[in-house]
């Protein structure tokens, strides 16, 4: 039996035309397919030379009444003066739209390219940016879309990983150890939900855009409640002392521009670094089925992946055991 195409293989050009001109625009232009794995996202422009970016969901993967409360998130920072895209409603109020069994919406194009994490300047204006959402976020939380949990999320990642055919004996044992190491390790880090808010939740640097000062948050897709410093560990890049302090003061700096930053949540910037690599393994096992996947990441299937894998971990045992992130 021939398996299943993939959901997206249906979504060609022709229909992501047809699903944005059935919201009233008409599109001179063929869609451009932007870099995206969870789901499907392409820019257009319409008759009046705007740019849109059209994201089409994944199917199964969120419900609603969870794709809503991001939308509803993003229209409560634009009206706040954040700097995000939120996406576009029609006369009726409606963001989230439907199309041969899709569901997508539609966001304004925001230009720009990644900030430089060298550079005092951005890093200042990326701690403005995420403080002035966090502002907004911690006023109210989250019904729909869910909490970050160090000890769910990493039980669910080690189960995916174990649960495939991609680890040869030596490399399974070995991950079983390693992991169930981390994971005895990271609950010692586990948070009360009372410091939890409304956070973006993914961001990377693929996920900023802008130049000069001016910066802007996109792809809310992954955004739940978690402590504040789950929107910033990944801005700190640096290897040595000096380098880390900048960066840390630059950031801390531009984001108490909006409110306090509790600095005992450095401690947790190794703990999530490890969670996210555990992760990533894991949610590319269980995409590889997307035809999309195989073409981006042929990698996963070579042994020699799984070696460097088990040896990021490794050093990421080091990491937990050393310093914390303090000012």
């Amino acid at each position: 039996m021939e398996p299943r195409p993939h959901p997206f293989a249906s979504l060609s050009p022709a229909r992501v035309v047809a699903a944005v001109e059935s919201l009233g625009f008409w599109l001179p232009g063929e869609p451009f397919t932007l870099n995206s794995y969870e789901n499907r996202v392409y820019m257009v422009h319409d008759e009046d030379r705007r740019r849109w970016v059209v994201k089409f969901y994944r199917p199964e993967r969120w419900s609603d009444e969870r794709i809503q409360e991001e939308h509803d998130f993003l229209a409560e920072l634009d009206e706040a003066g954040a700097a995000v895209a939120a996406p576009w409603r029609d006369e009726a109020g409606v963001s989230l739209h439907r199309a041969e069994g899709f569901r997508f919406a539609l966001f304004p194009q925001l230009p720009g390219q990644a900030p430089e994490l060298e550079n005092p300047a951005h890093l200042f204006v990326l701690g403005d940016v995420i403080g002035s959402i966090h502002a907004v976020g911690e006023r109210r939380g989250f019904v729909h879309r869910g909490a970050l949990n160090l000890d769910g999320m990493v039980i669910e990642a080690r189960d995916r990983v174990l649960g495939s055919h991609w680890l040869e004996r030596r490399q399974r044992r070995a991950y079983e150890r390693i992991t169930a190491e981390l994971h005895e390790i990271l609950a010692a880090h586990a948070w009360k939900p009372e410091r939890a808010i409304r956070v973006h939740g993914d961001c990377h640097l693929g996920n900023i855009l802008g130049r000069d000062d001016h910066f802007a948050l996109v792809d809310f897709d992954d955004c739940l409640m978690a402590p504040a410093v789950q929107d910033l560990w990944m801005l700190f890049t640096a290897q040595h002392d000096a380098e880390r302090q900048m960066q840390l003061s630059e950031v801390i700096e531009g984001y108490e521009q909006h409110r306090d930053f509790d600095r005992s949540e450095l401690s947790l910037v190794e703990p999530l670094r490890t969670l996210r690599l555990l992760r990533h393994s894991a949610w590319l096992v269980a995409r590889w089925e997307d035809p999309a996947f195989p073409l981006a990441f042929p990698w996963l299937a070579d042994a020699g992946y799984w070696d460097s894998h088990l040896r990021m971990l490794e050093q990421q045992k080091l990491a937990l055991a050393a310093k914390p992130w303090l000012t």
